[in-house]
């Protein structure tokens, strides 16, 4: 559609079919499968629902919204097929998948460590399958379990045997543990060794402790708290416990909560780190701003008014766009705004913000 340009969509979604978790779960956990209780329309796992305050007018309005924006994949139940049409329709290269129900299962914060990690394997076998339908323009991207960090190691390497580049994790605590909890330390070093990018993906409505959660009920105040300042909190986790300082080559984005936030976080950070630098100099070396730029990136949207004061600030190879299809807040016609950014930015950098910085991040240079 837009020959002027390639695209890679670095954040999209699948909607995935209630049966994939009986299917795809080994035997011995398939009566705990998840199932879907349609006197309230909430999937549940053990009697419990997987998401948390999120009424049913929100879930009416996001059907609504969907059928709306993707009559096509409604029809067909957001199969494969349907995914690649619409891709395609938005003229996408290459797309970078990621969960929808995944995101709520992987993040509840009572659930037995054996059971999420059955749920991981179970997603990731799923999504494989899912994505051969057509590998060269569906890219997985491997979920990975926090509830247990000795069962990280071993899922990473059976994501990397498969060939992905790229794996997700959530922002939050999950079971106390933030993202430099020392626990996870092997996963780091393994990411690094063997070049898997590392995104960073919050999702509203999780059963995992959340920014907002315990003041707010709307999804309008959940939902504009949960995914910037979870991932401002997750970028300080990673600059202050010392992640980024020990793993100079791994490569982490923040996804899905544009990239204002970013501007002024680092400055703060960076104001901190003037004053405090004793305190953290264990972990921190050089100005936290300067650890985004080596080595993190951002997604960003393209109605964002800053966005070119943004790369000013932090120089225009650490952003990348992502279409969130076919989520409630997703906008069919993002690419086309992206594009139009040529107005205000040069071609060459919209070309970076569309297919350049992705394919560094992913690793697909």
């Amino acid at each position: 559609m837009f020959k002027d340009y390639q695209i890679l969509d670095a954040d999209s979604h699948v909607m995935e079919p209630l049966g994939i978790w009986e299917e795809y779960l080994e035997p011995e956990f398939k009566e705990r499968a998840p199932s879907y209780d349609r006197s309230t329309g909430t999937t549940v796992i053990e009697g419990e629902p997987i998401t948390n305050k999120i009424s049913n007018v929100v879930k009416s309005e996001g059907a609504k919204q969907l059928a709306e924006n993707y009559p096509i994949s409604i029809v067909r139940g957001f199969d494969v097929e349907s995914q690649v049409i619409a891709m395609k329709n938005m003229g996408v290269d290459i797309s970078f998948v990621y969960p929808t129900v995944g995101l709520w299962m992987l993040a509840i914060d009572t659930m037995d460590c054996e059971l999420a990690a059955a749920l991981t394997r179970a997603y990731n076998n799923w999504l494989r399958d899912f994505c051969s339908y057509d590998a060269q323009l569906l890219r997985p991207v491997g979920a990975i379990s926090r509830h247990d960090p000795a069962e990280m190691v071993p899922e990473l390497h059976r994501i990397a045997s498969f060939g992905w580049k790229a794996v997700f994790l959530r922002p939050n605590q999950v079971k106390g543990r933030i993202l430099s909890d020392p626990a996870y330390e092997p996963f780091w070093s393994e990411c690094e060794r063997l070049g898997i990018a590392v995104s960073i993906h919050e999702g509203t409505h999780c059963r995992l402790p959340s920014a907002g959660a315990d003041r707010f009920d709307t999804r309008f105040a959940l939902h504009a708290c949960s995914h910037p300042i979870e991932q401002m909190m997750a970028l300080l986790a990673m600059i202050e416990g010392g992640v980024l300082e020990r793993h100079p080559k791994l490569k982490v984005a923040f996804l899905e909560a544009g990239c204002g936030w970013l501007l002024y976080w680092l400055w703060r950070l960076d104001r901190q780190y003037e004053d405090l630098a004793w305190e953290v100099s264990d972990n921190i070396k050089m100005p936290p701003s300067d650890y985004f730029r080596r080595q993190c990136f951002t997604s960003f949207e393209p109605a964002e008014p800053y966005l070119r004061e943004a790369m000013d600030y932090m120089g225009s190879d650490r952003f990348i766009f992502g279409s969130d299809y076919p989520h409630m807040d997703s906008d069919v016609d993002a690419i086309e705004q992206v594009i139009a950014l040529s107005d205000r930015l040069p071609k060459q950098t919209v070309q970076k913000l569309l297919w350049d910085n992705p394919m560094n991040f992913y690793g697909l240079n």
